[in-house]
C-alpha cells in the first residue's frame, strides 16, 4: 500500500511516501479499514517533533482522525462487516494508546485498528466531515460543555478561533447562547468565522488584540460589583497568549485549556490569578459519547465541520502537514489517500 512514514522525529523531511508499504493484517478482534479521509491535527505534528515523556514507536504512520470502509475482518469480529463505513475513535480505550501516536495510523491507504474502536458512519455523512470529528470537535465539545459549562448570555473570546478547534468552539459557544468573540489572523478568516457565528472578530495580527478587548469590554476590577472583562477566554495556544488571556478577563471569570500549540511552559503572573479570582478550568478528549453527540448534532445540522479548501492526496501528505507548521489553515486540514 502507499503510505507516508515517519522513521525518526525531526522536520518534514522526515515524513517519507513509500509506495509499496507492507500490507496490515488483521488479528483476532481486529479489522482493516480502507482510509476515505485523514485529518490533521497539531497532536500529528507534535508527534513528527517528538514529545517529552512520550515514546514513539519508529517507523510510524502517522494520522489520528480517519474514516473509510471496512475491507476485511479478523477472527472474533461480529458488530461490524466489509463494506460497513465506519468513524474511528482514535483512543484504544481497552489496551491504551492512540492512533498514529502508539500505532499506525492513517496517512496510509489501509489501517488496522482493534473493531472496538470503530464508530458506524451513517450514509448522509461525508468522511471527511466525520474524520474532522474525534480530536478536534471531541475536545472542543468536552472543553465548552462539560467542562467548561458555557451559559447564555456570556461573552467567550476565542483565540486561535480558526482551527479545528476554534471553528467547532465558535460554534458550540453561540449554541449555547454566549456573545462570541473571535481572534484570527486575517480579515478573511474573521469574516468565515462571523459567518459561523461570531458575533466580534479582532486581528491579532494588525490589532492588540489585549487592548481591544479592553476597549470593547473593560478590566477586571478587584470589588466583585465591578464586572469589566469577558466571562470566557479560550486557550488553547499557550505560549506568549497565555498571560494576555488573563488580563481580559473579568473577576471570577473561567480561561479554558486543552492544549498548547505555541508552547506548554509559559511565563505565569499568579498575582492576577488570585487578585480576581481566576478558574483556570483544563479538558483533556474526548469521550465515545462525545464522537456519538457530534455525528448526532452534524447530521441534524446543528454543525459543521468546517474544511480547509485545498484537499491533499496521500503523496502530498508532507504539503498538507506544511500548512499545520505555517499555521496557514482555516478549517481542518483533510488527506484522502
Amino acid at each position: 500500500m502507499r503510505a507516508i512514514v515517519l522513521y525518526q522525529h525531526g522536520g518534514l523531511e522526515n515524513l517519507v511516501f513509500e509506495p509499496r508499504y507492507r500490507d496490515p493484517e488483521p488479528g483476532p478482534g481486529d479489522v482493516i479499514v480502507r482510509v476515505r479521509a485523514c485529518s490533521l491535527n497539531y497532536h500529528d505534528v507534535f508527534t513528527r517533533k517528538g514529545m517529552p515523556g512520550i515514546k514513539v514507536p519508529m517507523p510510524i504512520i502517522v494520522g489520528i482522525d480517519v474514516a473509510g470502509d471496512i475491507v476485511a475482518t479478523g477472527p472474533e469480529v461480529s458488530a461490524f462487516k466489509i463494506g460497513d463505513r465506519v468513524l474511528i475513535d482514535p483512543v484504544e480505550r481497552v489496551k491504551g494508546g492512540l492512533l498514529g501516536e502508539t500505532f499506525d495510523g492513517g496517512l496510509a491507504e489501509l489501517v488496522r485498528v482493534p473493531a472496538h474502536m470503530l464508530v458506524g458512519l451513517d450514509p448522509a455523512l461525508g468522511y471527511a466531515e466525520a474524520a474532522a470529528l474525534p480530536v478536534a470537535y471531541g475536545t472542543a465539545y468536552r472543553m465548552m460543555l462539560a467542562r467548561g459549562k458555557i451559559q447564555p448570555g456570556e461573552t467567550v473570546l476565542i483565540l486561535g478561533a480558526s482551527g479545528g478547534v476554534g471553528t467547532c468552539c465558535v460554534q458550540l459557544a453561540k449554541q449555547a447562547g454566549a456573545t462570541v468573540v473571535a481572534c484570527a489572523s486575517s480579515e478573511e478568516k474573521l469574516a468565515r468565522l462571523k459567518e459561523l457565528g461570531a458575533d466580534v472578530g479582532i486581528n491579532y495580527a494588525e490589532t492588540d488584540w489585549v487592548a481591544e478587548c479592553h476597549r470593547l469590554f473593560g478590566r477586571a476590577r478587584v470589588r466583585p460589583g465591578d464586572q469589566g472583562g469577558v466571562d470566557v477566554v479560550v486557550n488553547f495556544t499557550g505560549g506568549e497568549t497565555w498571560t494576555k488571556s488573563l488580563r481580559v478577563m473579568r473577576r471570577d471569570g473561567r480561561l479554558l485549556s486543552c492544549g498548547a500549540t505555541a508552547g506548554y511552559d509559559p511565563k505565569e503572573d499568579i498575582r492576577l490569578i488570585w487578585t480576581f479570582e481566576f478558574n483556570i478550568i483544563g479538558s483533556n478528549g474526548w469521550s465515545r459519547e462525545d464522537v456519538h453527540a457530534l455525528l448526532g448534532l452534524v447530521k441534524r445540522g446543528k454543525l459543521t465541520p468546517v474544511l480547509h479548501a485545498k484537499r491533499f492526496s496521500l503523496e502530498d501528505g508532507r504539503e498538507a502537514m506544511r500548512t499545520l507548521d505555517d499555521r496557514q489553515v482555516y478549517g481542518k486540514v483533510i488527506v484522502e489517500p
